[in-house]
């Protein structure tokens, strides 16, 4: 199965991210300004096109753009893509402030778990900042299971050296695929 073919679940759709996505991506990162010291990359107003650029050249990863209906409402991607392992990463999500809340979070997850167990993955992890309490219980909401931190993990665009929680899903885990 294609990692990049597009997702849908009724009106939600996830398309790979191209160029095409610049101006409405860029637009929709601009509707919080104040999440981005949070993100260990930042897609605020003075480094988005960098990180954009970066995100689409990413030699291990494919990121989605995605729609409600038309509208741009966020961003996720598979990161960290270890075929020869049968593990990826899904992070560099974002969303729009109004979705958040609404359960898309569990739908975008759903369809990203599901493709990536369906290509052959058995392991799906998670990465968050210890600081975010948010992404942590979405994370918990998923099933996903908490296995520990890891200790300064990265420094963030700000320069804050960051704990890092993982979470992951194994694929005998997953209520769609669990015997």
């Amino acid at each position: 199965m294609n990692l990049a073919a597009p997702m849908r679940d009724d009106a939600l759709r996830l398309e790979a991210l191209c160029e095409d996505h610049r101006a409405a991506l860029r637009a929709a990162c601009a509707e919080d300004s104040e999440i981005w010291p949070i993100y260990a990359i930042s897609y605020d107003a003075d480094h988005f096109n960098a990180s954009f650029d970066a995100l689409l050249r990413r030699a291990d990863g494919q990121a989605f753009a995605i729609h409600d209906g038309e509208r741009l409402i966020g961003m996720s991607a598979y990161i960290g893509i270890e075929p020869e392992r049968g593990v990826l990463e899904i992070g560099n999500t974002y969303y729009v402030p109004e979705m958040r809340g609404t359960g898309l979070n569990a739908r975008v997850k759903d369809l990203m778990i599901q493709r990536a167990i369906d290509s052959g993955f058995r392991r799906i992890e998670f990465r968050v900042d210890a600081r975010n309490q948010r992404s942590q219980a979405a994370m918990a909401k998923l099933g996903a299971v908490r296995e520990g931190v890891i200790r300064a993990e990265r420094i963030t665009w700000t320069g804050h050296v960051r704990d890092t929680i993982l979470f992951s899903i194994l694929a005998s885990e997953w209520p769609s695929t669990a015997g």
